[in-house]
């Protein structure tokens, strides 16, 4: 399957600039120095300039790869920045979201010494971080089954939102909204401004009439309330299991009789082995931090 990657330029010059101790202009605004890699003070002087490498990335714990294209860009920055003649090239040796075991190589990386290993750990860094995620994400997905999707939410590493929630559609599960801009999302705070359900559905279906509008609820009336006022989907959050169960045929009922469709949505402290439970209960889709915070999944580069 291809995934469309999100632009990750600025995300990548600012991971090579904070290990280089340089401006993230300096690797973004397409002037070539080639003293940069001399920012790499250990490689300098343990590595002849003109000495090539050939390594391969492997992974050391089974997981879902994710994050190649980023690697690709992490050594074009560099190679770019630095005035290479001689490129870093790097060679993909599975697909993004491949399953793999501990000692699978997923690439190949080819070019000047120096050039390698200066780049290496910015490249690992982004490719840990997003393949965890994608792991845990195939993780929930499997064990939820098809009739429950599992969505992440807004928790996750500040300037790394997209290519988290990327990383997130590798691995085979679900987004919610991308941020405040792209869906509505009315909760407790915003229903107590509004004076109501009703009158927070009503202002936003008058303003925002393009985007879904969910409603966040604590009790099984509010679930109802925000049914019968046309939400399309409402989030029960923090509900116990049985509360969950009767909140969800209460809403189903509540939107058979408007004639409308809604969606509902656990959240709030979902644990991994509760999907079962919820599963049964009919709910349509699960959110959670526990993807977008995932630990990184483990891998190294090595000489071959």
């Amino acid at each position: 399957m291809l995934f469309e990657i999100p632009r990750h330029d600025e995300v990548v010059a600012a991971a090579l600039a904070e290990d280089l101790g340089v401006p993230a202009e300096r690797l973004l605004g397409g002037l070539a120095d080639s003293a940069l890699l001399d920012k790499d003070v250990t490689s300098t002087i343990a590595v002849d300039a003109g000495v090539r490498f050939e390594a391969a990335i492997t992974a050391r714990e089974a997981g879902v790869v994710c994050g190649l294209p980023v690697v690709e860009s992490v050594y074009g920055m560099l190679s770019r920045s630095a005035a290479l003649l001689v490129p870093v090239e790097v060679f993909p040796l599975v697909a993004e979201g491949t399953r793999v075991q501990p000692g699978t190589r997923i690439a190949e990386v080819l070019g000047p010494a120096r050039a390698v290993m200066t780049g290496e750990r910015t490249a690992l860094n982004l490719l840990m971080v997003l393949s965890g995620i994608a792991t845990e994400a195939a993780r929930w997905q499997d064990e939820a089954g098809d009739a429950l999707a599992v969505l992440d939410t807004r928790k996750t590493l500040p300037g790394l939102r997209m290519l988290s929630k990327y990383a997130v559609r590798v691995g085979g599960a679900s987004n919610h909204r991308l941020g405040l801009f792209d869906m509505v999302l009315i909760k407790d705070n915003h229903i107590a401004t509004a004076g109501s359900i009703g009158a927070a559905v009503a202002s936003a279906r008058a303003l925002m009439p393009d985007l879904a509008v969910e409603v966040e609820a604590d009790t099984i009336a509010q679930a109802v309330e925000a049914a019968w006022a046309g939400a399309d989907i409402v989030l029960l959050d923090n509900m116990d299991d049985e509360t969950l169960a009767e909140a969800v045929l209460a809403v189903r009922d509540a939107a058979l009789r408007a004639g409308a469709r809604v969606l509902t949505e656990a959240s709030g402290g979902i644990r991994f082995d509760r999907l079962a439970v919820l599963r049964a209960s009919g709910v349509d889709r699960v959110s959670t931090s526990t993807l977008t915070l995932a630990r990184p999944l483990d891998f190294g580069l090595d000489g071959l």
